[in-house]
This record gives structure tokens, sequence and C-alpha cells, in this order.
């Protein structure tokens, strides 16, 4: 028995051993290379590496909650306006031979309701690609902030100014950087987006045949940030006018804007105090006031129009219209928590005397408001704004029975960045 029980475990242990030994000679499945996202420094927090390239990406965004509340002057008014909006920003960056080569996709979704964001009993929804661009050295090619604005201001409104507050335009541009802080671009841009346009028959705009041409000289340094800009803008107007038997087009014009905006850092005050102001000069230009296209301003129940020029038709003249604002602000940090800005702006507009005849007023607008911000964690505030605006319409003017040229809005705003 004990000889039977010997064979068979020495059977077993011989099969055992060749078949390891085939098993050792089949050819072995590797396992495939694990690609682990790699963390890219380069450009600062939030970017890694794409899986198999040398391309990195930062994924970052915005959820926003205003609610709006607008002194009603009617019972048709609403008092209170909802918005919602919901950000997705990509921002991909990749060093190569000739500089840095960069992507940036924005996109926008805003859902408005109510006065006074979209007016009376009115609900709008807007997707919206607001910043796509390519950047590679000083080139600057698709929809990013206007090079005419310093979009280094400190500014912390709500947006309630009036003023040309950094809005995003199509545009092609070069930049030349000179060093030590200092650079000077050279951009054209979209003329479609500063167009202030028809006024019932006061001047109706043409085809677009040259973009408006935008340069600056900007310095940035440990104290702040300062820029001189200057546009030009054509106004082709299409009013059709009849003299001596022939019908014809006005000539051709062009406008044109200034502006010098300074940003000033004020850590004497506490860590990351700031000041701010932004002075503009537009002549049938504007947009370069009012931050793109626009006909109107409406504070209380007037209405003033927002024209870039008066067509005559008795003339068939074209006379410019000018415009000058100022803007400024300031921030303080009550604790590293808390922060505060107090924030004014004042905005001019002068027409022909044609224009004023056929009822459009020489007109001033100004605005002061306060708001306060806590963020009780990074990247998310809770914050309240209150603003007073008043419109005053210049020369014989004869106001509507019972109309308000003035108004308080308050805002209260949550918002979350990522």
């Amino acid at each position: 028995m004990k000889l039977v029980k010997s064979l068979l475990l020495g059977s077993a242990a011989g099969l055992a051993a060749v078949a390891g030994a085939n098993a050792a000679d089949l050819p072995a499945k590797k396992a495939a290379p694990v690609e682990y996202v790699r963390v890219c420094s380069t450009y600062g927090a939030g970017f890694f590496y794409i899986p198999g390239t040398e391309t990195c990406l930062r994924v970052s965004g915005r959820v926003r909650a205003d609610y709006v509340y607008g002194q009603p002057f009617d019972r048709s008014f609403d008092s209170n306006g909802f918005r919602t909006r919901g950000r997705i920003q990509l921002d991909a960056r990749t060093s190569t031979a000739y500089g840095l080569l960069r992507s940036v996709v924005r996109f926008e979704i805003t859902r408005n309701s109510g006065t006074p964001l979209t007016g009376t009993g009115s609900i709008t929804q807007s997707p919206n690609v607001a910043e796509a661009f390519i950047q590679f050295g000083g080139l600057t090619a698709g929809r990013v902030t206007s090079f005419f604005d310093n979009g280094d201001l400190p500014t912390g409104h709500m947006g309630t100014l009036r003023f040309s507050d950094a809005p995003d335009v199509g545009l092609l541009a070069y930049t030349f950087t000179f060093g030590n802080g200092f650079s000077a671009t050279l951009s054209l841009e979209d003329g479609l987006e500063r167009r202030n346009g028809a006024v019932a028959t006061a001047f109706s705009y043409a085809g677009q045949r040259a973009p408006d041409v935008v340069g600056n000289i900007k310095y940035t340094g440990t104290w702040g940030t300062a820029q001189l800009s200057a546009a030009g803008h054509q106004i082709r107007s299409d009013n059709l006018f009849t003299a001596n038997g022939f019908s014809d087009f006005p000539d051709t014009e062009y406008g044109f804007a200034v502006t010098g905006q300074v940003g000033v850092n004020l850590p004497m005050l506490a860590p990351g105090d700031a000041a701010w102001i932004a002075a503009t000069y537009a002549h049938g230009a504007l947009g370069y006031i009012t931050g793109g296209a626009s006909n109107s301003f409406g504070v209380g129940t007037l209405t003033a129009p927002t024209i870039d020029a008066f067509f005559n038709p008795a003339t068939g003249n074209t006379s410019l219209s000018t415009g000058w604002s100022v803007a400024g602000g300031l921030r303080h940090y009550w604790t590293p928590q808390i922060r505060q800005n107090v924030f004014g702006s004042y905005a001019s507009f002068n027409y022909s005397a044609a224009a004023n005849q056929a009822g459009i007023p020489d007109f001033n607008e100004w605005r002061v408001g306060t708001n306060v911000f806590w963020q009780p964690v990074s990247g998310f505030d809770i914050g309240v704004e209150v603003l007073y605006a008043r419109l005053d319409p210049r020369g014989r003017v004869l106001l509507p029975v019972g109309s308000n040229e003035s108004s308080w809005e308050g805002r209260l705003r949550v918002q979350r960045d990522f």
C-alpha cells in the first residue's frame, strides 16, 4: 500500500513539474501601460498635462445667482428680477520654439427674468460663446477682451457702471512686449460690437466695410497698471436723400475714441486694497463709452438715445455725436474675508443742433453705489450692492408729467468660482 501511495505521489509531482515547465514556455501577455495624469506647474495652479501630450490644460468655471430689486414706477413694472449664469472655461497651453501657444474657450449660459434685467414680464435665456481665442507669441485671434480697455483694472462693481468695462469682441491683434512691464498692441476689432445706432430715422448704419482699428500702450508693475488707448470707427450711413433731382447716400465718416485707465494697489491701507479710474472721450464712436452696441440709456421712466451720428434729411449731412465719461472706485478689505467697493460713473452726451431740433436731447447720466462681499472660503462670494442713478436731459426738454429721472437698485449675489 505504501508503495502504491509513493508511486501516485511521484506521478503527480512529475506531472506538475512538466505542466509548469510548459506554461513557462508560453508567451506572456504584458499589462497595458497606465497613463497617469501629471500636474503641470509651469503656468500656475490647476493645470495638468493632457495624457500623451506636452499640452497643459486647466478646467475652470463659475456659477452665479443674482437677485435684483429695481424701484417700480408703475403697476406694470416688475420690482424684482432673477439672473442665473453658468460658465465653463478651458485653457490649453503649450510651450513651443516660437513662444507660448495658448487657446481658450469660455461658454456661458445666462437666464434673466424681470425688470431691470430684461424688461417688464419677460424671460430671456442666452447660450453664449463669451470667449474663444488663440494666442501664439504676440498674436491674438478670436473673441476676447477688447484691447481698448485695461482688463487688469481692480473694478468690483456688479456690472452696473456706465463705461467700457472690458467687453469681449472679435479681433485680430499683435502685442509687442518691450520688457519692464511695458507693451503695445495693434488690434483690428469688430466695429459691429461698438455701434450705437438708429433711433427712428435719426441714423441708420450701412454695411461694415472696415473694422475698428485699436491701439494701446500699457504698463503693469508692482504698484498697479496704466493704459492709454485709441480707436478709429467707420460710420457709413444707409440713409438715402434726394437733392436737385438726384438721390445719393452721405459720405462715409470716421469717428474715434481715446481713453486713459489706471489702477493703483494700496497695500498701505490693507492687503488687497486698490483704486482705479477710467476717463474716455468719443466722437462718433459712443460704443467706446457705453461698452458696446446700444441705442439708449434708461433711468426711472426716462430714456435718452445714444447714437453715433445724426442724419439730416434736409441737407443730406451726417453730424457726429460726442460724449465723455469718467468712472472710478476704491476697494477695501475690512478683514481678509470681507471687502467693500465704493464706485461711481458720470457720462455726458452731446448731439448736433439738428438732432436737438429733431427731439434728440443732450443729457448727462451719473451713478454711484457700494457693495460688500463676504468670502467665507476661497472662490465663494456672497455680496450685496446698492446703486443710485440719475439721468438729466439738458436744454429745452419737456418731461412727461409724473416722470422719474432717478432710481434706486439693489442686488444680492451668490457666486462660486472653481
